[in-house]
C-alpha cells in the first residue's frame, strides 16, 4: 500500500460575475458579503479562516489550505490537501446573486497530485471535475473548454477549464503565473518547521527563508502551522501574491502565484519570478500563465535558467473563455 502525505498541489478556482454599474452595491460587490457566510462556504469546502487582510481594492484570506481573494466582482479561490472546492461554486453563485451580481466566467486549474489516490470523488480524474463544475454552471456560459496539457515529465500535467458567457470575455491587460515546486531543497524546507509557538514566529520563518525579500512591496498576511507548513498573501495595490508550502521530506510543495500587467517592466517580473524560486530552490519547477497576450511566457524562461533550471516541456493552448494558457516544466540543467 502506498504511504500518502500531505497534498501540497493546490486545487484553483476563479469566478466573475457582473452586475448594474449603477447599481452602489457594485462598487463593493463580493465585498459586501458577510463573513459568517463565507466561513459557511468554507466549512463545506473543509477549510477555514486563519489570517486576513484588505485594502481598498479586495480582501485577502489566508485558509487552513491556502488562499481566497475576494474582489467587488471576482471571487478566487485556492485550496490544497484533500479539500472539497467544487462545493463552493454553487452556494457563492447564489451569495452573488444576492447583491445583485451575475456569474459570467469560471476558470478552474491544477496540476497533477502527488497522492492522486487520497483524493475524494470529483477529484479522482478530471473528467468527474469537468462534469461537477458544468452541473454548477448556468448555461449562459456557453463558451466553455477543457484540457489536460501534458509534459515529458509523466507526473506533470496542467488540468484547466473556463467557461464563459457571449457578453463579459476578459479585456483586461493582466496576466496570472501560477508556479509549483517540488524536490525542495532540503536545508531550505527545514525552515518552515516550527520551532517556536510564539505568534511572531511566522514573520520569522518568512525572514529565514528569504520570503519578505521577494516583493518588498507587499502587505504581508501570514501563518506558520504547526508542526510545519507556511502561507503568506502578499497584497500590493490591486495586485495579490500568493505563497503556500508543503516542507515534509519525501513530497515537499512550495506554490507561488501572482498576478502582472502587459505593460509591467518585464525585468521586474523576470526578478520576480527568480527570487520566488530561488528561495526553495526545487528541483523541479511547472509554471502557468495564463494572459490574453502570448508573448507573457517568454519571461518565465528569463527567469529559470539563471538558476540552472532547463525547459523541458512547452505547451500552449486557446481558452476562449480565458485566454492563452502556456504550460512550462523545468528541471535543474544537470539532469538528463
Amino acid at each position: 500500500m502506498a504511504v500518502s502525505g500531505f497534498e501540497g498541489f493546490e486545487k484553483r478556482l476563479e469566478l466573475h460575475f457582473f452586475g448594474d454599474h449603477n447599481d452602489p452595491t457594485v462598487t463593493m460587490g463580493l465585498r459586501l458579503i458577510d463573513f459568517d457566510s463565507l466561513n459557511q462556504v468554507l466549512r463545506v469546502v473543509q477549510c477555514a479562516v486563519v489570517s486576513a487582510v484588505g485594502n481598498h481594492f479586495f480582501d485577502a484570506y489566508v485558509l487552513s489550505e491556502s488562499s481566497l481573494f475576494v474582489y467587488p466582482t471576482k471571487i478566487i479561490i485556492k485550496t490544497c490537501g484533500t479539500t472539497q472546492l467544487l462545493k463552493s461554486i454553487r452556494p457563492l453563485i447564489h451569495l452573488a446573486s444576492d447583491l445583485g451580481l451575475t456569474l459570467c466566467g469560471c476558470r478552474y486549474t491544477r496540476g497533477s497530485f502527488i497522492f492522486p489516490e487520497s483524493q475524494p470523488f470529483p477529484y479522482v480524474n478530471f473528467k468527474q471535475e469537468v462534469i461537477c463544475i458544468e452541473e454548477n454552471l448556468p448555461d449562459t456560459l456557453c463558451f466553455r473548454k477543457a484540457s489536460v496539457m501534458p509534459s515529458k515529465l509523466p507526473s506533470y500535467s496542467w488540468h484547466a477549464f473556463s467557461a464563459g458567457d457571449a457578453e463579459h470575455f476578459p479585456a483586461d491587460d493582466t496576466f496570472t503565473v501560477e508556479v509549483c515546486m517540488t524536490e525542495l531543497d532540503r536545508v531550505m524546507a527545514r525552515k518552515f518547521f516550527k520551532t517556536s509557538h510564539d505568534s511572531a514566529a511566522a514573520k520569522g520563518m518568512a525572514e529565514l527563508a528569504g520570503i519578505d525579500g521577494i516583493n518588498p512591496r507587499v502587505i504581508v498576511c501570514d501563518f506558520e502551522f504547526d508542526p510545519c507548513g507556511y502561507s503568506m498573501n502578499g497584497v500590493d495595490g490591486d495586485r495579490y501574491s500568493t505563497i503556500h508550502v508543503t516542507p515534509e521530506d519525501g513530497f515537499s510543495y512550495a506554490s507561488f502565484e501572482c498576478v502582472g500587467s502587459v505593460y509591467d517592466d518585464q525585468d521586474g517580473i523576470v526578478e520576480t519570478l527568480k527570487k520566488a524560486v530561488q528561495v526553495f530552490k526545487p528541483a523541479t519547477v511547472s509554471v502557468s500563465t495564463t494572459s490574453l497576450h502570448r508573448e507573457v511566457w517568454t519571461t518565465v524562461a528569463r527567469a529559470m535558467e539563471p538558476l540552472g533550471l532547463k525547459c523541458r516541456s512547452f505547451v500552449m493552448d486557446e481558452f476562449p473563455a480565458a485566454g492563452t494558457i502556456v504550460f512550462q516544466t523545468f528541471t535543474e540543467a544537470r539532469r538528463k
